[in-house]
């Protein structure tokens, strides 16, 4: 590989892309192999290439391309496929909707090594058909054959991103409190909650209203369950108040309180909990009044079949607090990174 003038490159061939940024442009003005003709010099020199790289690549050293594609091979994603290499990087594109998980402490010993960068999506995303999840290449045109092969290898003891995606599931939605029992007000919850559920895949078996009895509350739960439902949804008498006795009767059906409130607002007073693997969710009040809260943020991780964690509820802390837009984003914001 030899660098040479522009002017002294006709009949040469390209190591590399040659990249042009112009008004409605961006993309590689001449291909990697391209041979070099005289009609090229002044193109070159108009986008501010003196000097160009020519001829053999030494055997210690891999091509920016080569490199975007030996990283690509190197973290396979089921349920994605990848595009290019263009521009010397690869993208990662989804097949399908679900949510991204994304091993971040080994992405950061990744782009430790020197040349490589792998950029994605954060971990936990909600991804739709045909989104971006990562990208991959080296910031120069060449690296050594070393630091490829440490990733390689990295990549093999561990999956670097996932792409889980989202399972059927039956849903039961069981709302608490005497005053929508005794029809004083109307219940506005099952109608949040069907919508909410509506994205993910499966069906809702019924939403039953109960009185502010224990009873009553769990007898409605097990019935659900024996119908088949195989996640649960509870709303009213979430707080703290004497009367409030949703998260008591979530405890006497025998389930493993997972963490009752979160550090993430709206929706601290959440309950997260599993009889056995049918996921229990109580679910504040705002979920009623506000677009998003942490209803929305814990029900990807639900729908693919993965577990909470104490640790993973307390990191809802970083990016728990919504900003509170006065058009709501969500997903396409800061909160509920986790």
């Amino acid at each position: 590989m030899e660098k040479v003038r522009v002017e002294e490159a006709v009949g040469l061939s390209l190591c590399h892309d040659i990249t042009a940024m112009t008004p409605g442009f961006k993309g590689p003005l001449f291909k990697r192999g391209h041979v070099i003709a005289d009609e090229d010099i002044e193109k070159l020199l108009d986008i501010g290439k003196r000097h160009v790289y020519v001829g053999e690549i030494g055997p210690d050293l891999v091509h920016e391309e080569d490199c975007a594609i030996r990283l690509a091979a190197a973290v396979p994603v089921s349920g994605a496929h990848y595009e290019g290499p263009s521009e010397g990087k690869v993208l990662l594109i989804s097949d399908t909707r679900g949510m991204l998980r994304v091993d971040t402490g080994l992405l950061e010993r990744i782009n430790l090594i020197g040349d490589i960068t792998i950029a994605a999506m954060p971990d936990h995303s909600r991804i739709e058909e045909g989104d971006r999840l990562a990208s991959m290449r080296i910031v120069p045109l060449f690296t050594k054959e070393i630091q490829i092969a440490e990733a390689e290898k990295l990549c093999s003891e561990t999956l670097l991103i996932k792409l889980l995606p989202y399972l059927e599931k039956t849903a039961g939605i069981i709302i608490t409190g005497s005053e929508i029992y005794s029809g004083r007000i109307k219940d506005r919850f099952e109608n949040v909650a069907r919508q909410k559920l509506s994205y993910f895949p499966g069906k809702v078996l019924e939403a039953k209203i109960c009185d502010d009895d224990t009873d009553m509350i769990i007898a409605a739960a097990r019935e659900l369950m024996d119908r088949g439902a195989d996640l649960l949804v509870f709303s009213g008498g979430m707080s703290v108040d004497p009367d409030d006795l949703t998260p008591g009767a979530i405890k006497r059906l025998g389930a493993d309180i997972v963490s009752y409130g979160v550090p993430s607002q709206p929706g601290n007073m959440t309950l997260v909990a599993y009889i056995g693997d049918i996921p229990v969710l109580g679910v504040p009040g705002a979920a009623i009044h506000l677009p998003t809260t942490v209803f929305d943020v814990l029900l990807p991780q639900i729908y693919t079949g993965q577990k909470f964690t104490k640790r993973d509820l307390v990191r809802l802390g970083e990016g728990g607090l919504c900003r509170m837009c006065s058009e709501c984003h969500y997903p396409n914001c800061t909160f509920g990174r986790y």
